[in-house]
């Protein structure tokens, strides 16, 4: 039985090492294929800014008329150049000024761009919030918070105002008079003729007030009283002895009984108006006979005298 040699076993060899070959290309190319074409970034500049050190966002605190500085960095992992454009967004984005607004960042490269936030004289005591938009040549966009803290005095003041009841609906509206944000709590009770219809305990509500902000929201009542007369009271309050309360009343009257009975009343109105009408000519009818019987007589009595005088 013929035996092979090794020079026969030696193109099985090499077509073994070529297909490992292969397969370790394989698995070796897509990882760096995949970082050549990695998407670009941007975030706050600094030691660590791209490992696990680094910056969620932007952190600026100072006085008012201060002028406070930061970098961002801006990295393309890419073969090709990299144009961003930058600008501010949000309450902080008009304080917000660039080195440059538009940078070209070249292929493997990061760029780090100074930037400054002034915090203007009449500036409120108290926290705020923006971000920094990198936008690149497609619409593709990086956000990078900015939070800001200004120096001063900070005021708590929150009011309810417009309180009013409709159906079974209560509404109102809150108002941050103060420079700090708030998260309102809420208390209703509503009181009757005979006595509480209505107490709900203070509860958080579902919205962070920043300073200035109005919200005009309502209460549900689904078991309001169909005839009352009601008086509701809401109080808020907030962290920093922030608190305010407002009253409203209304008169709760079912909408069918008296519409039935003012219409029985216009109904019985009607008919003694009419009964009223009738006898009326029926009188001056008879007054109008009389007068008529009456006139013969007073006429008869001249004739009766010419004719004695005759």
């Amino acid at each position: 039985m013929p035996r092979s040699t090794p020079y026969e076993r030696l193109p099985s060899t090499w077509y073994v090492r070529l297909l490992l070959a292969l397969v370790l290309v394989l698995l070796v190319a897509p990882p760096a294929a995949a970082r050549e074409g990695a998407g670009w970034t941007a975030r706050p500049a600094g030691a660590g800014s791209g490992g696990r050190d680094a910056r969620p966002y932007v952190y600026l605190e100072g006085a008012p008329e201060t002028v406070l500085q930061d970098r961002l960095s801006v990295t393309n992992p890419a073969r090709a150049p990299l144009t961003v454009r930058l600008r501010g967004d949000g309450r902080a984005g008009p304080w917000l000024r660039f080195a440059a607004d538009t940078v070209t960042v070249p292929a493997r490269t990061r760029a780090d761009v100074p930037f400054a936030l002034a915090l203007p004289g009449n500036a409120t005591p108290g926290d705020l919030a923006g971000e920094i938009v990198a936008s690149a040549d497609g619409g593709e966009e990086r956000r990078v918070p900015v939070r800001v803290r200004v120096g001063g005095p900070t005021l708590a003041a929150l009011t309810v105002e417009d309180v009013e009841m409709s159906g079974r609906t209560i509404r109102y509206a809150l108002v941050n008079r103060g420079n700090t944000p708030l998260r309102p709590r809420l208390a209703v009770r509503a009181d009757g003729v005979f006595g509480t219809l209505l107490d709900r305990p203070a509860r958080p509500l579902d919205v962070e007030l920043a300073p200035g902000r109005r919200v005009e929201r309502t209460e549900p009542w689904p078991d309001a009283p169909a005839l009352d007369s009601v008086t509701v009271r809401l109080r808020v309050a907030a962290e920093g002895g922030a608190r305010d309360e407002a009253t409203a009343s209304a008169a709760y009257v079912p909408v069918a009984p008296v519409a039935g009975g003012v219409l029985l009343v216009l109904g019985v109105l009607a008919v003694l108006g009419t009964g009223v009408y009738r006898r009326r000519p029926r009188r001056g009818a008879r007054e109008a006979e009389a007068d008529d019987e009456l006139q013969p007589a007073e006429e008869a009595r001249p004739l009766a005298k010419a004719g004695a005088e005759s």
